[in-house]
């Protein structure tokens, strides 16, 4: 696996781990609709939101704020993926788009900040 799969894949297991902590129920990881995918997918604490995430991980972030990584192409398939998701799932629960960023290695305490409601699908599709 590439250095950058690994770092990806290691920020979306801290991504996970960060949220079980705080009370989110993981429903799903790497979901994949065609060529789309979702990092995690989540039910928040109260149980009445289904929560769509994307994880940007970075070794550092002297040059580009994770966060800024996360382009109006990646938003627009995220929302394409999560559509496809409600309809097969036929959920009709409450639902949210945040992005949490990951930067560090493994090995050493990253720096993790939570976007809530970061994406607003309704921009995606004018």
């Amino acid at each position: 696996m590439a250095r950058h799969n690994e770092i990806g894949a290691w920020g979306e297991d801290v991504a996970v781990a960060y949220l079980r902590n705080q009370g989110y129920i993981i429903v799903e990881r790497d979901w994949k609709s065609g060529h789309r995918d979702i990092d995690i997918i989540a039910k928040s604490p109260d149980n009445t939101t289904c929560v769509f995430v994307e994880v940007k991980t970075r070794s550092y972030d002297d040059f580009l704020d994770p966060v800024k990584a996360v382009t109006f192409t990646k938003m627009r398939n995220l929302c394409l993926a999560a559509n496809h998701y409600v309809k097969m799932k036929r959920l009709d629960d409450l639902l949210r788009f945040d992005v949490i960023t990951v930067v560090g290695t493994p090995g050493y305490e990253p720096r993790i900040k939570h976007f809530e409601d970061a994406i607003h699908p309704v921009y995606m599709f004018r």
